[in-house]
């Protein structure tokens, strides 16, 4: 995972979590979705225009900041699937699954036909990333990986399928970090400090499936809140490098279970505050928490 990305990944979709308002008012609600739409043509050119632009600086930049130092080589593959317990995929496939979910928005903010909007905005995170793999294979220093390119297709698969299904995501990729002591033993690559240890130290990771409570069990009651949900998140820890080393034994799995609360459900008179709420929707909110690694299970009275 690149760091650069990581960050322009978070720009794009604060981004485009912004047009909520906008796209409130052109676009007609969701029960209307059998209707024909109309594209407009300005708002198709806007996206496209800046979806390119963004491509273009996001992958000029990617080269000259991380792989114009490197020698080139031959367009080639690796086999990464055993690093860092694969927290580096679950970051792929979450990073694809949200470049998706604003995607679609996006699309369908032009008045492109919903089953079109929804598979091309939905596959816009595995065509950024597949592009990112490209220029990873042709580096000396690493290589594309197949697991990548699965992960990345699986988040944004995640994002289509309940679009298609259900017109909103009912089971949301989540994201949590809390600092850890193991990335001042390798700072070169889990961080120098806490802004690039929240996007490369997976010790202080969490990824999380939240699934909404009352959307998918069809509850109908209307006190039932509707922006609880439920959590199920994978962790890891005791990670100094990619692979175990004899002075590295403590590594070891997190499975989580945990509440959740689904920040995009709940709404305020403030158009400012939703908006605040509904773009950092992609975090998991800190919850108590249970907790099995190394065959012990563990509680937590705030997790995160």
């Amino acid at each position: 995972m690149r760091q650069l990305f990581l960050i322009l990944f978070y720009l794009f979709f604060f981004t485009s979590s912004a047009q909520d308002f906008k796209m409130a008012i052109n676009q007609k609600n969701d029960s209307d979705i059998g209707l024909v739409s109309t594209i407009d043509k300005k708002k198709r050119n806007i996206l496209l225009i800046s979806e390119a632009a963004s491509y273009t600086l996001a992958l000029v930049g990617l080269n000259q900041l991380w792989y114009a130092d490197y020698p080139k080589s031959s367009f080639h593959f690796i086999n990464d699937n055993g690093e860092w317990l694969q927290m580096d995929k679950l970051g792929h496939m979450t990073s694809s699954y949200y470049t998706g979910v604003a995607g679609i928005k996006a699309y369908k903010w032009t008045g492109m036909k919903r089953n079109n909007a929804i598979w091309y905005g939905g596959l816009t995170g595995t065509f950024f990333l597949t592009i990112i793999e490209v220029l990873d294979g042709q580096s000396e220093q690493w290589g594309a990986s197949s697991a990548d390119l699965i992960a990345n297709t699986t988040g944004s698969l995640l994002a289509i399928s309940q679009a298609l299904r259900w017109n909103e995501q009912r089971i949301q990729l989540k994201y949590s970090y809390s600092p850890s002591q193991w990335a001042i033993k390798n700072t070169e690559q889990l961080g120098e400090n806490h802004l690039q240890r929240a996007l490369k130290d997976y010790n202080g990771q969490n990824y999380w499936l939240s699934f909404n409570i009352k959307s998918l069990f069809g509850i109908k009651a209307n006190n039932f809140p509707q922006w609880l949900n439920f959590a199920l998140g994978h962790g890891a820890n005791g990670m100094v490098s990619a692979y175990p080393k004899e002075n590295n034994s403590n590594r070891k799995r997190q499975i989580l279970l945990s509440l959740d609360i689904d920040l995009t459900k709940v709404k305020t008179k403030s158009k400012i505050l939703n908006t605040v709420l509904h773009t950092f929707g992609f975090i998991k909110f800190p919850m108590p928490t249970l907790e099995h690694s190394n065959g012990k299970l563990h509680a937590h009275l705030i997790y995160f």
